[in-house]
């Protein structure tokens, strides 16, 4: 890649039709600004009733182009990962910059080695105190919260129970996205909720977070799993071979209980070692279903025969959480990215340092490359 007339194609992603999100014109106009020539892929942005228009500028070079040529420039952006096939699109010397999880998605990491493709994960571009940079883990508990209140409130006006006891909500793990979801779960996912459930004179809701040191007792969990009406699954899983809940320890659940999926690991049991769900048996939603009864039909579709799914509760698993507020989601990742591809302006795939400043050692780490040859990353 050449420093000067760096171009970078936009192409639509081709997932479910709820799936809306595309970056706003205000960061591609951004991203002409420091210098990238931009190709849109055609319609890029119409599910969010963009036109071209709105993103072209009088000053930069922003045009719309076909699929294959979007997928062609200097650097590919798309923030979910394209389907399997359509990484044949990618130029030989090109970038694909996207949402890929290469912890836990072995099977795609390995076709991108195959095929010899420079990816930069989104995911994986952390500080030097290895927090994420490009993230929306308020959005992942917020809009999952959301989801389970929204449910629940169906049964419960303004979440006012019967009994008079609050709402017990277990959350297992206490990462980013386990802290958010306390959070929210304090206040119903949703304030004016939580505003009218204090109005009608309602209980609130108790949360409890666990950690490894408690989700690996048996005992305890089954004790907590017993008193639980919702459970929050946002672990982050050294071996993602194993549930953190098996299905059997569902069978102590209230019927009512609902399970609310966060951490949203695909079942991957192609992979070695395989990857499954951290509560075992559980659908796999995006944004065209993400609510499941026990009865749904998509469970057996979702959940691979060989994993037992005996035992169900009502889920709400959704891939991409984030996206069901499209506008606001991709705010967020324009105004993250935007200092990030800043450096990719001045730098290239190839040249970015570990020993670089502050955003080009970030992108450093999540370079596929970097990822394989798994290095210690330097830390500071």
């Amino acid at each position: 890649m050449s420093k000067q007339n760096i171009s970078i194609g936009l192409p639509r992603m081709c997932e479910e039709p709820s799936e809306r999100r595309a970056f706003l014109p205000h960061f591609v106009q951004q991203l002409a600004k420091i210098g990238f020539e931009i190709v849109l892929e055609e319609n890029y942005g119409l599910s969010l009733e963009f036109t071209l228009a709105d993103y072209q500028s009088e000053e930069y070079p922003i045009r719309s182009g076909s699929r294959a040529e979007a997928f062609q420039q200097d650097y590919v952006m798309i923030l979910r990962s394209p389907y399997d096939d359509e990484l044949n699109l990618i130029g030989p010397n090109s970038c694909l910059i996207s949402m890929l999880h290469f912890p836990t998605r072995p099977l795609r990491v390995q076709l991108l080695r195959e095929k010899g493709i420079r990816a930069i994960s989104m995911d994986s571009i952390v500080n030097d105190f290895n927090i994420r940079l490009v993230e929306n883990m308020k959005a992942v508990a917020w809009n999952g919260l959301e989801t389970v209140f929204g449910e629940l409130q169906k049964t419960y006006p303004h979440l006012v129970r019967e009994d008079g006891n609050p709402w017990q909500v277990l959350v297992l793990g206490t990462g980013m996205v386990g802290k958010q979801a306390v959070d929210a779960a304090t206040k119903f996912g949703r304030r004016e909720w939580n505003e009218e459930h204090i109005k009608h004179n309602g209980s609130g809701v108790l949360p409890r977070a666990a950690g490894r040191n408690i989700s690996a007792n048996h005992n305890r969990m089954l004790t907590l799993l017993r008193e639980s009406h919702v459970i929050v699954d946002s672990t982050q899983r050294g071996d993602t071979s194993q549930p953190v809940i098996p299905n059997d320890w569902l069978a102590e659940c209230p019927p009512e209980t609902i399970i609310v999926d966060l951490s949203v690991d695909p079942y991957t049991l192609e992979a070695n070692p395989p990857v499954v769900k951290g509560v075992e048996g559980i659908p796999q939603g995006n944004l065209d279903q993400y609510v499941f009864a026990q009865d749904d039909p998509k469970w057996d579709e979702t959940v691979p025969a060989s994993i037992p799914s005996k035992n169900r509760r009502k889920t709400v698993s959704c891939y991409s959480w984030p996206g069901i507020y499209p506008k606001r989601c991709m705010r967020v990742y324009g105004q993250q990215l935007l200092p990030l591809m800043r450096i990719l302006a001045l730098r290239n795939y190839d040249t970015l340092s570990p020993e670089g400043p502050h955003f080009e050692r970030a992108l450093y780490r999540a370079r596929l490359d970097t990822f394989l040859n798994d290095k210690k990353i330097k830390f500071f």
